[in-house]
């Protein structure tokens, strides 16, 4: 199911989620799936509601609001419209605690109380006190507190995804709870830090449900943002009893080159195969098994050890993949829709926001062919209008030209090469 997210403009106004309340409204009378879709993933009356009539025939213009209002990252429509009307309080309070301003943080709240409950940016990011405590910053947590926040669980949770172990502590000396679930945000940002005080607390390492797997499929699955916190945290995960399969694709996953060794020297064509999804995500490990897991860039189903290393910016396996004679131009499996035969250098252009050219540069180096072409078709999920993205044909540069989400995009490697194909004229 497809996830519609929002972020407010730089200056909102309200006639804008107004607008698009009507338009899902309307959406969801027609009885267009995605937008019926959109109301079961947000609105709590909806959620179980599989008779797309049922909705339809009971889906008021106020529900429709509830569910935009939630898209932004807020919790009901009134919180969504306050916040577009405090948007400059809003404004002054994000700087003012991105700088450390602790005085001109008390100032704003006391001419504009009403913020001190109200997202500053979204609701991931939470009012003043738990923005700050993503940031670390402990005096304006403190300060905030005494002016009467209530968001002390929710500034927890924001602070140890954040790694903020000081904010950590002292939200939960005030009141906040190591409930279940709370694992999973330093699970989803990687950060071991956040691990390491939540087994320290003795926190449950399940999901909100109780799912003891929950917090291993989220370490598989999201995004690498932050490689040297994954392999930290799986092998925290290991410590407590976790098992992890011991096949390359894990070893990758740990950043271990000398499990991978093994399996190489066990399956000495282990460098040609092509991996699919369910053994990337392995749903023993918890992953869902509909085949369209993880959180990545350029595809990675049906593609080799050394797509995965750049998807998954493992640069020391991707240089000892490359001293064992990886294939730079391997092609990713071609599946029954005609989609995929990429080569890693269309995964080291759509990579993810890290502007870094040295492992398209090395690809090049080692004789990746530039002028390849592929087919290549991306599921853009996580932003406003979720959809398909299809590229036919295309080389490397000119998947990386392309590419609708221009933060996916690398941009140092596409300058490079931008610049080799200027010269080759």
């Amino acid at each position: 199911m497809p996830t519609v997210k929002r972020r407010l403009p730089e200056h909102p106004h309200l006639d804008v989620p107004r607008r698009e309340a009507r338009e899902l409204l309307e959406a969801c009378l027609n009885g267009y799936p995605d937008a019926l879709d959109r109301v079961r993933r947000r609105h709590p009356k909806f959620k179980r509601t599989s008779d797309d009539e049922a909705i339809a025939s009971r889906l008021k213009l106020s529900d429709a609001q509830l569910v935009i209002a939630r898209e932004y990252g807020f919790l009901t429509w009134t919180m969504l419209k306050a916040r577009i009307g405090a948007h400059s309080a809003a404004s002054a309070l994000r700087d003012a605690i991105w700088a450390d301003d602790c005085a001109a943080v008390v100032a704003t709240l006391r001419g504009k109380p009403e913020m001190l409950h109200l997202p500053i940016l979204s609701g991931d990011w939470g009012p003043p006190m738990s923005y700050a405590a993503n940031l670390g910053r402990i005096e304006i947590v403190q300060a905030c507190a005494e002016l009467g926040a209530r968001d002390h669980q929710h500034a927890f949770d924001r602070a140890v995804l954040q790694g903020k172990i000081e904010c950590a502590r002292w939200l939960e000396k005030h009141g906040a709870k190591v409930e279940p679930g709370v694992v999973m945000g330093a699970c989803e940002t990687l950060n071991a830090e956040g691990i390491r005080l939540l087994a320290e607390l003795k926190a449950p390492f399940t999901n909100a449900h109780g799912d003891r797997l929950a917090p291993l499929a989220m370490v598989l699955e999201t995004y690498s943002r932050n490689p040297a916190g994954k392999h930290a945290i799986l092998e925290l995960l290991a410590a407590r009893g976790y098992d992890l399969p011991n096949t390359p694709i894990m070893a990758v996953h740990r950043g271990d080159i000398a499990r991978l060794e093994k399996h190489y020297r066990r399956d000495p064509r282990l460098l040609e195969r092509r991996f699919t999804l369910h053994e990337i995500y392995p749903s023993d490990c918890g992953c869902a098994k509909d085949g369209q897991s993880g959180l990545h860039w350029t595809p990675i189903d049906g593609t080799t050890l050394l797509h995965i290393a750049i998807d998954f910016r493992e640069r020391e396996i991707f240089e000892w993949l490359l001293a064992q004679g990886a294939d730079v131009n391997a092609c990713a499996a071609v599946g029954g829709d005609s989609f995929g035969g990429h080569t890693p250098l269309f995964n080291a252009v759509v990579c993810g926001p890290w502007p870094d050219a040295a492992t398209a540069r090395t690809l090049i180096e080692h004789g990746a062919d530039r002028s390849a072409r592929a087919s290549v078709r991306k599921f853009l999920d996580w932003i406003e209008n979720p959809h398909w993205h299809e590229a036919q044909n295309v080389t490397a540069r000119e998947w990386g030209h392309t590419f609708p989400e221009r933060h996916w995009v690398n941009g140092e490697a596409l300058r490079l090469l931008d610049e080799l194909e200027e010269e080759s004229h």
